[in-house]
């Protein structure tokens, strides 16, 4: 057995970058906690750097490396560094009316892409073709866009349902374009309706650069502490692992990684499968649900940086909450708390800390709620009153989003983590047990670095043809293709969550089915 067997994780946040070692047995050896820097990687490479530094870390021993990050995430909502997309939908001439990228935010359409194309082809509901796909059309737009564009994006209509149009388009493409070229196709990473699937198939397109300059950067970062024969996995949106080269072909699914590592973290630190997590960082309250021991998925189209998307997110709830939240007393005696705050420059702003902004953190420290954090005796003169009001105000808000979480009546169990959680009673109304595990402030970095690796597959299938048994096998089969694809010992891989929803206005009795497979780390 490899020697190599210990895990460095680090989950970069809006306000800290967390960085953890974990040994074989996944034992925490040593966590840091460093300031996110404006650039991002930077502050990866101080983290990487302090937390390599930590007492007992044996760097020779560090086999995988996980990085949970917020870079396409800022790309896209900062309209920074994203790839030129040619995007092409098939569907002429049925989807004329509505061009693609029709309700986007015009700098962002600009940033992306002002080559767009309709071919004819893509499919009915049933299946059916609406028209033979045009080939020679494909073969000009290919040597149109050759040396114009960075990134390409295919969509069909219906290619849920029948994907047979992309693949056959993507292949003409690449004859032009190289079989290296990118090239994202929808059907691989959204579910059915036309617009949204599209929208989030540009935007994996345009973030193809940002994932490979990621994980380049990620690389030789941990080359620059000398681990360079360590596996190099990217943190998804669903608290699983994928490989570098996985990421570079679904970018997207990145996007809000870092509440489900924290909703990974918090099972793996208590235990529990089942709970309400409640992740308080700097200057926001991320709650997400435990559901068999992975984040719940949203069922809702989800928006990012403005565009409506339907491809897999998980179902958080943020709130302007966390240490920096500056706390207001009004003239009427309502204190409201947040939703602005000192972010990450609290430990110098917080009245606490000798500053001069009273913040959530001032709060619960004048409570003594809050034991070696900052010097008490400078808000030893905070007014009682408004310290009481302020706490219940963060208590109401705290408990009204858990109510929000949850899907039935009785009390259910709330995890708190992050740095933050301090801000956050013992007891909860509605709550059955308040837990804060050991390292609960290092959450997020753990669940980067004992993630496991998963595939998953949302398709449209006729149970006319197969039959629901041998369907949801299939489906299966698929699944489990995706979690090898993304690095997964076979051997490992076990079926989390099968989901079978009739779909009545589809002819052949069409059920949309969506599998998700899940494996440990190929070691």
């Amino acid at each position: 057995m490899s020697n190599k067997d210990w895990r460095i994780g680090i989950d970069v946040g809006g306000t800290n970058t967390d960085a953890v070692v974990l040994d074989e047995n996944l034992n925490l050896i040593s966590a840091v906690k460093s300031p996110t820097t404006e650039d991002v990687m930077s502050g990866i490479e101080n983290a990487m750097e302090a937390v390599l530094a930590g007492e007992g870390v044996d760097r020779s021993r560090i086999g995988y490396a996980m990085l949970g990050t917020t870079h396409c995430t800022n790309a896209i909502v900062e309209r920074k560094r994203l790839d030129r997309v040619a995007v092409i939908r098939i569907g002429a001439p049925a989807t004329r009316a509505i061009k693609p990228m029709i309700d986007w935010p015009a700098e962002l359409r600009t940033a992306i892409s002002d080559q767009w194309f309709l071919v004819g082809g893509g499919h009915e509901f049933d299946g059916r073709e609406i028209a033979p796909l045009d080939e020679d059309e494909l073969r000009r737009i290919a040597n149109q866009v050759k040396g114009e564009c960075d990134s390409v994006a295919i969509t069909s209509v219906f290619s849920p349902v029948d994907a047979s149009h992309e693949t056959r388009a993507a292949a003409i493409m690449r004859e032009a374009l190289g079989d290296d070229f990118p090239i994202s196709i929808s059907s691989e990473i959204g579910s059915v309706s036309l617009l949204e699937r599209e929208n989030a198939t540009i935007l994996n397109a345009a973030l193809v650069d940002v994932a490979k300059t990621t994980s380049e950067s990620f690389i030789a970062a941990l080359a620059g502490e000398d681990i360079t024969d360590a596996e190099v996995y990217l943190c998804q949106n669903d608290g699983t692992l994928m490989s570098a080269e996985y990421a570079m072909r679904y970018p997207i699914l990145t996007i809000a990684c870092g509440p489900t590592n924290s909703i990974r973290g918090a099972s793996f630190l208590t235990g529990l499968k089942d709970a309400v997590v409640v992740d308080v960082g700097g200057t926001t309250t991320d709650l997400g649900v435990l559901t068999h021991g992975f984040p719940r998925e949203s069922m809702l189209a989800v928006e990012i940086g403005g565009v409506r998307t339907n491809f897999r997110m998980p179902d958080i709830i943020s709130i302007g909450l966390g240490g920096g939240s500056i706390v207001r007393q009004h003239e009427d005696g309502t204190v409201t708390v947040g939703p602005d705050s000192v972010g990450y420059r609290v430990t110098k702003e917080a009245l606490c800390f000798g500053g001069h902004t009273l913040t959530a953190t001032d709060i619960v420290v004048a409570a003594g709620a809050a034991e070696g954090v900052g010097d008490p005796a400078l808000v030893a003169d905070l007014d009682p009153e408004l310290v009481k009001k302020a706490r219940a105000v963060m208590t109401e808000m705290v408990e009204n989003c858990v109510d929000r979480m949850k899907t039935s009546a009785g009390d259910i169990d709330v995890i708190l983590v992050g740095g933050g959680s301090i801000l956050v009673p013992s007891e909860l109304e509605g709550v059955a047990r308040v837990l804060k595990p050991n390292n609960f402030g290092e959450a997020n970095a753990v669940g980067s670095a004992i993630s496991q690796v998963s595939g998953q597959i949302e398709r449209v299938f006729s149970l006319d043809k197969l039959g629901r048994a041998e369907t949801l096998e299939v489906a299966k089969g698929l699944a489990t293709e995706e979690a090898i694809k993304a690095g997964a010992d076979p051997d490992s891989i076990q079926i989390v969550e099968v989901e079978d929803v009739p779909l009545a206005y589809l002819p052949g009795n069409a059920t949309r089915v969506r599998v998700k497979a899940v494996g440990d780390l190929k070691i």
